[in-house]
């Protein structure tokens, strides 16, 4: 079943949720190999050689700051850990999913590739259109076994981990959140991605069965599902972001313009408008969580991307200056997590 969070709902970290450990830890040698493309000759997932038991995995969203972070995805898969819980917001559901279907090569190729699509985005697309990111393209036309990106379903839906997709519903102003139990293939994973990395005014509005749906960072934390983890009853989380420590989200500025650009779907102006507010709150509440030592954040050092960056040079070194930050925190993240 969808679990839609209404518009007004905020964390209350609850009891902890517990999978049993896998105490076996094999070598990493067997990830030694170039990762290739699922579909292809040697494709394996990611083996599983450490259960974590009680820690929520929640990426923040941020288009191509994404980069960054997906060289944690992949740090994490080469360490062999499962996570009882993987859930994130736009960019960030692209970790999910990749993290979810322990795929090497696309943890890296699902952002890299987007830099020497033609069909990718820009503002060429946005004139035409389609969207400064062309979603549909992206989403729609790259995950097959014979297209650019592909994605290995089988590999995601046989996962034992919950996952959580969320986007913003248009229409009502809910956060929603799907999740394997409503994702019954590759044609239903697709649009739910889509529609939770949609950013308003850049980005068309996606309809799922008949219903609106914009990027899920329009919701109750600001884009940071802790929400939905908290709900499935886990109170430590790994919580993957794409802004630097020390970073507040400012004020819109322009608040009418937006409840203009948006008479049909008020709820999206505001939440475009309460944005800020809701981000700064969900991170007063995760520095504190971390402060207790609940949560660890994975913060870049330096990032020198933008959301909107397609640069092939700026986006590989981001993903290069992630790997490097991403193996160096590695003994931490495994000490916070116990193991």
């Amino acid at each position: 079943m969808v679990m839609a969070l209404p518009s007004g709902w905020w964390v209350r970290w609850g009891p902890v949720s517990t999978v049993d450990p896998q105490t076996a830890r094999t070598s990493r040698t067997a990830l030694a190999a170039r990762p290739v493309p699922y579909g292809r000759p040697g494709h394996v997932a990611a083996p599983v050689t450490s259960r974590v038991e009680d820690v929520a995995l929640v990426f923040e969203g941020g288009g191509m700051r994404g980069v960054y972070t997906a060289a944690l995805v992949r740090v994490l898969l080469e360490e062999g850990l499962f996570f009882p819980w993987v859930g994130g917001i736009s960019a960030g559901s692209t970790h999910t999913v990749n993290m979810v279907s322990r795929d090497l090569w696309r943890t890296r190729e699902a952002f890299v590739a987007l830099a020497t699509d033609p069909e990718a985005g820009g503002w060429g697309s946005f004139a035409r259109g389609r969207g400064y990111f062309n979603s549909e393209h992206i989403y729609l036309h790259t995950a097959a076994p014979d297209e650019s990106i592909p994605f290995d379903w089988e590999a995601f839906s046989s996962s034992p981990a919950t996952v959580r997709i969320g986007a913003f519903r248009c229409d009502t102003g809910e956060q929603v959140y799907w999740g394997l139990e409503d994702i019954h293939g590759l044609a239903d994973l697709l649009p739910v991605c889509r529609a939770s990395s949609s950013m308003p005014l850049l980005m068309p509005v996606v309809e799922i069965e008949g219903v609106p749906y914009l990027d899920g960072a329009l919701g109750p934390t600001g884009g940071i599902a802790v929400d939905a983890a908290a709900a499935d009853g886990f109170e430590r989380m790994l919580v993957v972001m794409t802004r630097p420590e020390g970073y507040r989200k400012p004020p819109e500025k322009r608040p009418a313009a937006y409840r203009a650009l948006f008479r049909r779907y008020p709820e999206v102006a505001r939440g475009i408008v309460e944005r800020p507010a809701n981000y700064n709150r969900t991170l007063e509440a995760l520095e504190q969580g971390q402060r207790e030592g609940r949560v660890y954040l994975f913060r870049p050092d330096r990032l020198a991307v933008a959301n909107g960056d397609l640069r092939y040079d700026r986006v590989v070194g981001a993903y290069e200056a992630g790997l490097v930050q991403a193996r160096r925190e590695l003994p931490a993240i495994l000490s916070f997590l116990g193991l």
